[in-house]
């Protein structure tokens, strides 16, 4: 059968980076993180609706709201319409 939406994802490995929330105010710093994962994810996997895995948002915010990490790796894996992120270790 031939796909609608385009190519199949299956499962692959992103290394976000997330360089452009030092531009963002420090109190905002680990909210503007979590937004631009989900960008980052719309943009390259072409899905609207994706789901975070919990332990993606433990890590930004394991340093508090002012100092999420400088980047974050992610497998992503697609399961019918949905797409969901899983923090690599």
């Amino acid at each position: 059968m031939v796909e609608e939406k385009g190519e199949v994802i299956g499962e692959r490995i992103y290394t976000i980076p997330l360089r452009a929330v030092k531009k963002a105010p420090r109190w905002k710093r680990s909210n503007r993180a979590i937004t631009l994962i989900r960008v980052y994810l719309m943009r390259h996997t072409k899905f609207e609706y994706i789901v975070l895995d919990s332990k993606i948002n433990e890590k930004v915010w394991a340093r508090g709201s002012q100092k999420p990490p400088s980047k974050i790796r992610v497998k992503v894996t697609e399961e019918e319409d949905v797409i969901k992120a899983e923090l690599v270790e």
